[in-house]
């Protein structure tokens, strides 16, 4: 009998839950849940005869692959994979998969939430301004800005595009601008979205030459990654210029350095809050459990990332 392990230290919503043991139960399938554990040990005992394994942030050390000698398949509920070692994984013969689209949404609502936050001086009552007729900037117009973009749009807002991995004629049929380098993207926006994963090509990319480029009273909106930014260039740029302000879904890690100096410019949420949503928690754990199913059942490897 497959066994599957769901293992997370921030556990789905109880609704998730019980649609994740109906999905498994109709295959019989045997399904067990570890949830806030507090050790790597406590994983690495719960997966000793685990076929499957379901985690959501969680951290998938070599380790850990290294000691679950009957894995088959990590899935990782959500979009980003970059807590999986990939290496470990296939040199074991894990394959490791995501669930692209189903957190877009809630990610994409977040960012527009967190613009209308900043925009408002964070609700303390003093006067703001509004997103209508701004500019906004996408960086990555994958599933969550492209959404992003529809939102927006809806605000009133104005918005372009960089994404030299998407097809220009794409983006441009959503009413979107594409611009041809981000240097572009980052000099002529009120408001840019940040939606680029964190690799060994992304971190801290978002550097100081880049953001200095940005104009007075722009926002910078990341629901990305804080491994993207180059903390000691933004604290540097903010300082050049009185007017920009970043909000972001993570603390970073000189997070109290830049609200003692910057203040209301600043506003960072206390833990990764994009998936909290009740439907992106159901969607991204029903989608895990399909993609463990389709692939012991059927060999289907459509969102394998490694």
């Amino acid at each position: 009998m497959t066994k599957v392990l769901v293992a997370t230290e921030k556990p789905f919503a109880e609704a998730a839950v019980e649609q994740i043991k109906k999905i498994f139960d109709n295959y019989g399938y045997q399904v067990f849940f570890l949830e806030k554990y507090t050790s790597q040990e406590q994983l690495i005992n719960a997966l000793l005869d685990i076929d499957a394994l379901i985690v959501r942030s969680d951290k998938i050390t070599p380790d850990i692959i290294n000691a679950a000698k009957d894995l088959k398949i990590v899935v990782r509920a959500g979009a980003g994979y970059d807590n999986v070692n990939l290496e470990a994984a296939t040199k074991n013969n894990v394959v490791v998969m995501n669930t692209p689209g189903q957190n877009s949404n809630a990610v994409a609502e977040l960012a527009i939430g967190m613009m209308v936050y900043q925009a408002r001086n964070h609700f303390n009552g003093k006067s703001g301004s509004e997103l209508c007729c701004k500019t906004l900037g996408i960086h990555a117009y994958g599933n969550v800005g492209k959404l992003v973009s529809k939102i927006a749009k809806g605000f009133g807002m104005s918005v372009i595009a960089f994404d030299p991995f998407v097809d220009k004629a794409s983006i441009e049929a959503d009413g979107v601008k594409v611009v041809e380098t981000i240097e572009e993207l980052y000099g002529n926006c009120d408001y840019i979205s940040l939606h680029i994963p964190a690799n060994e090509h992304t971190t801290k990319s978002i550097n100081y030459d880049l953001l200095s480029l940005m104009k007075d009273n722009t926002t910078l909106i990341n629901t990305a990654r804080k491994e993207v930014i180059d903390e000691d260039g933004m604290i540097r740029a903010m300082e050049e210029n009185s007017g920009l302000s970043y909000v972001s879904d993570i603390a970073p890690v000189k997070c109290d350095i830049m609200i003692d100096k910057f203040g209301n410019r600043c506003f960072f949420t206390p833990k990764k809050m994009g998936a909290q949503t009740a439907e992106a928690n159901i969607n991204a754990g029903k989608a895990a459990a399909n993609q463990i199913i389709n692939f012991i059942e059927k060999e289907d490897v459509t969102f394998k990332v490694n």
